[in-house]
């Protein structure tokens, strides 16, 4: 029974240090400004210590201020980039309470989201949304949704160039809001909430557009395409019949999958050259308007060559 006691009050001293970990990570994320300046210090406490940690005038309690920051440091830094640089540094200890407090908020399944063994599905799970949604550290909470849809927007990008720099931006323009909000504003729970439920809605709004060419009766390639000649006629303020711009659309994948069907084909000239006579050949057939040929071409290019690279199969 002692023993019992003895591990649960062990447990319990174990489980507070987690938290303490955690608490310090979300103290550090409250503005960007501030996160910025702590990461900044940190980094240079990281180089003193290297320097010093041989040095016996460093006391342990020195030695163990400077893991415990490296560690706030290090959570919040896969927290942002998705990689921590400082756990190599660290002793078993400090790594294992590293990998213990990012598992007590069930933060790091997040991170397991979008490795090559894990299917594109997976990244739009509920479950894994609703384990975010439980997370009471609002900022940590927030950087993973923002992890997330990052990743999202990555697995949209290897699909629809266009579609994935078109959301990467609004996701910009969304961070950047929330960064550079009141200073009134940093610890309004409301504030927090609005932010997590715009993310939540833009990562379902990258799943919906996976399947956006089921309604115009297209597959997800032939509408990367279609994008791009719509996002032209947008650019260029001309109008295009709907029905015409979907039968191009298909047109231009065939036309492109004609021409790409060899390994190297985006570094022969000839192939290139054959694709872009192929294409003026093509926008004239179906009328299209005479937009700058060579920037409709690029675009088409760089959408087919975007696509071949990540293709799966062929």
């Amino acid at each position: 029974m002692t023993l019992y006691n003895g591990d649960t009050k062990k447990g319990r001293k174990r489980k507070g240090k987690l938290n303490t970990l955690n608490l310090a990570a979300e103290f550090a994320q409250q503005t960007k400004d501030f996160e910025t300046r702590f990461m900044g210090l940190v980094k240079r406490l990281k180089a003193a210590y290297d320097i010093c940690a041989g040095s016996e005038q460093l006391t342990q309690t020195e030695r163990d201020y400077t893991h415990f920051y490296l560690a706030v440091r290090s959570i919040v830094f896969k927290l942002t980039k998705g990689n921590a640089p400082d756990t190599a540094q660290m002793n078993a200890r400090v790594r294992e309470m590293i990998k213990d407090a990012l598992q007590s908020d069930g933060v790091e399944e997040i991170f397991k989201l979008g490795d090559d063994d894990e299917s594109e599905q997976d990244l739009f799970d509920e479950d894994y949304l609703a384990k975010i949604d439980k997370i009471k550290l609002p900022n940590t909470k927030i950087k993973l949704l923002q992890q997330l849809l990052a990743k999202v927007i990555g697995e949209m990008r290897k699909v629809n160039r266009v579609k994935g720099i078109d959301f990467t931006k609004k996701m910009q323009a969304l961070v950047e809001k929330y960064n550079q909000r009141d200073e009134n504003d940093i610890l309004r729970s409301e504030v927090f909430e609005e932010m997590a439920e715009a993310l939540t809605n833009m990562i379902w709004e990258v799943h919906k557009e996976f399947s956006a060419g089921d309604a115009l009766g297209i597959d997800f390639e032939e509408k990367a395409f279609y994008d791009i000649l719509q996002e032209l006629c947008a650019k260029y303020d001309f109008s295009y019949p709907e029905d015409k711009l979907i039968d191009l659309a298909k047109a231009v994948k065939d036309l492109v999958d004609a021409q790409a069907k060899f390994p190297d084909w985006n570094k022969r000239d000839d192939i290139k050259s054959a694709l872009k006579v192929g294409l003026i050949l093509l926008l004239d057939e179906f009328g299209y308007p005479p937009v700058e040929r060579d920037e409709v071409y690029v675009e088409i290019f760089e959408q087919a060559e975007n696509f071949k690279k990540n293709r799966k199969t062929d």
